[in-house]
């Protein structure tokens, strides 16, 4: 076997062991883990709003019922905003704990509408103007500001987020299983790096990859005493979470399925199926992480909300402004927060989506400046040409 073929079995593994050393986390330091969402996820059935008329008139077949109409309702955040249903038991006790906070009317200003173009711009974290660097994601720039802080991608492949400079692990944690690399070909690829100024990091991604092969094996072994179901995203939000708390300060997940073009539901069906699913991850996320909750804040995003007024297809298309969710044990939620409108036709974009108040740079820019104290310097290192925008949530 050559050093090629070596390497594209690594590559079968999940883990990127070009991603860089994994440093130690400090008890006190705090964390930081961006969800995205891919697809553009409806946020208007997410955070329901509940004072406006017309959302009721817009979507006569997938529109979440006002507060107290029965169990398929919204629940009641304020006098505006409502929280879909399927949240009942999941993230709606950290809103009653003001553990959880949502921005409406947020996103990014580019309005191509598509997936592609709209997650780059995101991840990238640059200014739409001017030339891009595709090889620079904000998280990675952030990872090189905050010097020690390991960071991790929880996917497949190092998604443009964490591409950059500095050194970043990624594993994907959804089907773990037997490791193309067995231990046997593990003690020949770190001989062959010995000496080299890889060899670090080619031995901690194999320590990375065992650590999560024996939790594997213990969830297994437990599965017949009620154990963490083995399918969806809470059981890899816990794994996460296991590997955050111990060692990472900075992490990311993607997680697919939001383009509901067609039979959306509202109350039930489709899109709540996934957000019980999302919910139950999360709040599974807050449990495992234990003590280290109350430093961990965590950012829910997607490329784009969706179209306002459902389609013909009792769906919803692509559109522009969304929802983002920020939940974290310090984070001072109970509320919804940024800039508002009333929600009416003269208020869409384009007569079409919810408008872009918040825009995402300088939300998180504000978020991550008051999180990890960055310096003006430090933050213009991250989102270049960005004005930080503190919505004190942290």
């Amino acid at each position: 076997m050559d050093r090629r073929q070596l390497l594209q079995g690594l590559a079968g593994t999940g883990l990127s062991l070009g991603g860089g050393q994994l440093w130690a986390v400090g008890a006190e330091q705090p964390s930081f883990l961006l969800v995205f969402l891919r697809g553009g996820y409806d946020a208007a059935n997410l955070l329901v709003p509940v004072s406006s008329s017309f959302y009721y008139e817009a979507r006569p077949t997938i529109a979440v019922p006002r507060p107290g109409s029965g169990a398929a309702a919204a629940l009641a955040l304020d006098a505006d905003w409502g929280l879909h249903p399927a949240l009942r038991d999941s993230l709606y006790p950290l809103w009653e704990r003001c553990e959880i906070a949502f921005v409406p009317f947020a996103g990014s200003h580019d309005t191509s509408r598509s997936h592609f173009e709209t997650q780059d711009s995101i991840e990238l974290g640059q200014p739409l103007q001017g030339p891009r660097n595709y090889r620079s994601g904000f998280m990675n720039r952030l990872a090189g500001t905050l010097r020690g802080a390991a960071a991790m991608a929880f996917t497949d492949r190092v998604p443009l987020v964490m591409q950059g400079e500095a050194q970043v692990a990624n594993t994907a944690l959804r089907n773990v299983n037997r490791p193309s690399v067995d231990a046997r070909q593990s003690h020949i690829i770190g001989a062959m790096y010995q000496g080299t100024e890889l060899a670090g990091a080619v031995s901690q991604g194999f320590a990375v990859r065992d650590e999560v092969l024996r939790d594997m094996a213990a969830e297994m072994g437990a599965a017949s005493r009620n154990a963490v179901s083995a399918r969806g995203f809470e059981l890899e939000a816990r794994r996460i979470a296991r590997l955050m708390k111990g060692r990472h300060r900075l992490g990311f997940v993607d997680v697919g399925g939001w383009d509901t073009h067609v039979a959306q539901g509202g109350a039930t069906g489709q899109l709540a199926s996934r957000l019980e699913e999302l919910g139950r991850g999360l709040a599974a996320y807050a449990q495992e992480m234990g003590s280290r909750w109350s430093q961990t804040t965590v950012v829910v995003v997607s490329e784009f909300g969706r179209t306002f007024r459902q389609n013909g297809n009792n769906g919803t298309d692509h559109g522009h402004g969304s929802a983002y969710w920020v939940l974290g044990g310090a984070v001072r939620g109970g509320q919804v927060v940024g800039e508002q409108v009333a929600v009416t036709p003269n208020n869409l974009f384009q007569n079409r989506d919810y408008p872009v108040l918040n825009e995402v740079r300088s939300l998180l820019g504000g978020l991550l400046q008051r999180q990890f104290g960055l310096s003006p310097a430090q933050l213009s290192a991250v989102f270049p040409m960005a004005e930080p925008r503190d919505l004190g949530l942290v």
